[in-house]
C-alpha cells in the first residue's frame, strides 16, 4: 500500500489563496535595466529610504551613479512627460526590489531582528491582520493572478454584501490624486484576497 498524498491545502483555509510572492532587495550593481525600478537608498549601519523610482546609471568618470526620484515626482515624469529633478546616488548605496520566491514561514522572535548591512524586507502580511492600511502598498491576488502597484484607498469596513473590505487603487491614480486632486477609480476587494507587500 501506498502512503496518500499530502494535503496541499494543509494549514492553510481553503477560502484563502496563497499569499503573493515576497519582495526581494538586491544591490543595484547586479541589475542591468534600472529604469522605473523601485528602489530603496542608504547606508549600512545608518537606514534605508524607499518609496523611491531609479532610472538608468549614470557613469561619470570610474564612478557609477543611479539617477533616485521620489515615487511621485516618477509618477508624474511618466504622465506629464516631463523632467524632474533626480539626484545621482552612486550605485553601492542603492538596492532594488524584485519579487522572490515562495519561502515556508519560519515564525519566531528571531525572525523580527534584521542585519543592518542591508535593507530587509518582510514577507506580505494579510490585510486582515495589519492595524492599518490606508495609503500602505497592497497586492490583490485573484484566481492565482498577482495584481501590484496598487495602494489601499481606505481602511477595513464592511461592504454592502457583508464582507470586509478595503477600497483600492492603481498606484499611478493614488499619485495623480496628490498632484491633481482628482479622486482615483477605486476597487472594493474582500480583505482576504490582499495582502501588504
Amino acid at each position: 500500500m501506498t502512503d496518500p498524498l499530502p494535503d496541499p491545502f494543509a494549514g492553510q483555509p481553503d477560502w484563502a489563496p496563497l499569499p503573493p510572492h515576497p519582495i526581494e532587495i538586491v544591490p543595484a550593481s547586479a541589475h542591468v535595466n534600472l529604469r522605473g525600478r523601485r528602489v530603496l537608498v542608504g547606508l549600512p549601519g545608518l537606514g534605508w529610504r524607499g518609496d523611491l523610482r531609479a532610472d538608468d546609471r549614470v557613469v561619470q568618470g570610474s564612478r557609477t551613479y543611479v539617477p533616485v526620484i521620489p515615487e511621485h515626482e516618477w509618477y508624474r515624469a511618466e504622465a506629464d512627460q516631463v523632467e524632474v529633478f533626480a539626484p545621482l546616488v552612486p550605485v553601492d548605496r542603492v538596492w532594488v526590489e524584485t519579487v522572490g520566491e515562495r519561502r515556508p514561514p519560519t515564525g519566531g522572535e528571531a525572525d523580527r531582528l534584521v542585519s543592518l548591512d542591508a535593507p530587509a524586507h518582510r514577507a506580505p502580511t494579510p490585510v486582515f491582520e495589519a492595524d492599518a492600511v490606508a495609503g500602505r502598498r497592497v497586492v490583490h491576488v485573484a484566481d492565482s493572478v498577482e495584481h501590484r502597484d496598487l495602494r489601499a484607498v481606505t481602511e477595513t469596513y464592511s461592504g454592502a454584501d457583508g464582507d470586509i473590505c478595503v477600497r483600492i487603487a492603481q498606484e499611478f491614480e493614488w499619485y495623480r490624486w496628490a498632484w491633481r486632486g482628482q479622486s482615483p477609480t477605486t476597487l472594493e476587494v474582500p480583505v482576504h484576497l490582499l495582502w501588504l507587500e
